[in-house]
């Protein structure tokens, strides 16, 4: 007799499945997603407050959740969905101090999902993203790579701030190693990637959980002595008056910009991953997987964790036989079972999340190897966006002057036809932005 998990399925389109592909598809994808919880916490505590840190690691989970149910139930897609790496960092180093508080900064997360939204709805969203050239949309990943990256190495101590002018000494300088932090940091990172050149699923979060054991042998932070029901005090909190400010707008374009990029990108490697697409190579139901998408942005915000956005480690999923939407109602069901580890979030120190940090900027940069550096009208802007989002700590001004030195460049040499209308004023914005903001 067979069992339910055996049991093959066949959904409207046609895609075969099983229960039990689409649970160890599920598995495989929450794994190599888990990481998010206290990561996002960690990035999120910079602007929220440390306290709050079992709250944001609640909330997050809660969020990815019910974005996931939402994906799986609304579109029916493979596609598991989590607070956005980038996408916290900006608003965690940037929007909120530019905001004035992280209550308006998530104000400002939830008025952008409601955008894209009415983007998607009207079919304009993927003309927006294709005034955006490809070469500086993966060098805006692989910058915002490096950005995550150096926030790891900054957590661990390797790189502290050096002097304030150049003249009197370096910007940056490095951190001492016989610093108890930095030493637990390190050896947590070379736990990490040796789990990832072993290609061991779960090692991000098998990494964090290493070096927390570290961290609590070094005494560094105390491990947990008891147990507590979960908190969601981050949640409901967004000041949408706050947020609807004109000096804003930039600000928030930067966050649609941003935001733009993974999902199309996820979606396409996604559907090519496991055969889902159309005769035209799209993902079946893109118009409700990008809908899902952008009122799942809006669901971060209102929960105080910054923008949900699609995870493409959903392809780990994939690879194990996930078809459907039912993989990404299991990878909620998960995360709504992960609330309940949340008040454990305090005993995780930074010098815990630091190496998945780091190695997560390592997996986000891999993508400038697409950039063609024969192109020098296209790479000089890609490589000025890549070297100024983690040299200013701002995602915002390195997009605004990779755009810029972008539509220059084509300028100057004649090719006025490849920047268009939309990258124009795109451009427009970021120079006001840029010239007055304070």
């Amino acid at each position: 007799m067979q069992s339910v998990f055996g049991y093959l399925m066949r959904d409207a389109l046609g895609r075969t499945t099983t229960v039990g592909a689409e649970l160890r598809g599920a598995v495989a994808t929450f794994l190599t997603m888990a990481y998010i919880l206290p990561v996002n916490a960690g990035i999120l505590s910079a602007a929220v407050g440390v306290e709050a840190t079992p709250s944001l690691v609640a909330c997050t989970a809660l969020a990815a959740g019910v974005c996931c149910l939402l994906m799986g139930l609304v579109a029916n897609a493979p596609i598991a969905l989590a607070s956005g790496m980038g996408l916290n960092a900006l608003i965690a180093f940037n929007v909120a101090e530019q905001a004035g508080s992280w209550q308006a900064a998530m104000g400002l997360v939830v008025i952008e999902g409601l955008l894209i939204l009415a983007l998607v709805l009207l079919g304009l969203r993927e003309a927006v993203l294709d005034a955006i050239p490809r070469s500086l949309r993966l060098a805006i990943g692989a910058g915002i790579g490096l950005f995550i990256a150096l926030i790891g190495l900054s957590n661990a101590g390797i790189v502290v701030q050096g002097a304030p002018a150049p003249p009197a000494g370096p910007l940056l300088a490095a951190g001492d190693l016989r610093e108890p932090t930095t030493a637990v940091s390190l050896a947590g990172l070379a736990i990490t990637a040796a789990l990832l050149a072993c290609r061991v699923k779960g090692t991000l979060i098998l990494g964090i959980a290493a070096t927390t054991l570290l961290a609590w042998a070094a005494g560094l932070v105390t491990p947990p002595s008891g147990w507590g029901w979960p908190s969601f005090d981050v949640a409901f909190q967004a000041d949408l008056a706050g947020a609807l400010r004109w000096e804003l707008v930039p600000v928030l374009f930067a966050l649609m910009v941003v935001d733009f990029f993974d999902t199309l990108g996820t979606a396409t490697a996604i559907a090519e991953e496991g055969g889902l697409h159309d005769e035209e190579g799209r993902l079946h139901g893109v118009r409700r997987v990008l809908a899902v998408d952008s009122i799942s942005a809006s669901i971060g915000g209102l929960l105080g964790v910054s923008s949900v956005t699609s995870y493409i480690e959903s392809a780990a999923g994939v690879a194990e036989g996930a078809r459907t939407g039912l993989h990404t109602v299991f990878v909620g069901l998960l995360f709504l079972l992960a609330i309940f580890v949340s008040p454990l979030a305090a005993a995780i120190p930074a010098a815990a999340t630091a190496p998945a940090l780091i190695l997560v900027g390592f997996l986000m940069l891999r993508q400038i190897a697409e950039l063609d550096f024969e192109r020098l009208d296209e790479a000089i802007p890609a490589f000025i966006t890549l070297l100024t989002i983690p040299m200013t700590f701002s995602i915002a001004h390195g997009i605004g002057y990779g755009v810029l030195s972008y539509v220059a460049i084509k300028l100057l040499t004649g090719r006025c036809r490849e920047v268009g209308a939309v990258l124009s004023a795109v451009a427009a914005v970021f120079a006001i932005y840029l010239a007055y903001e304070r």
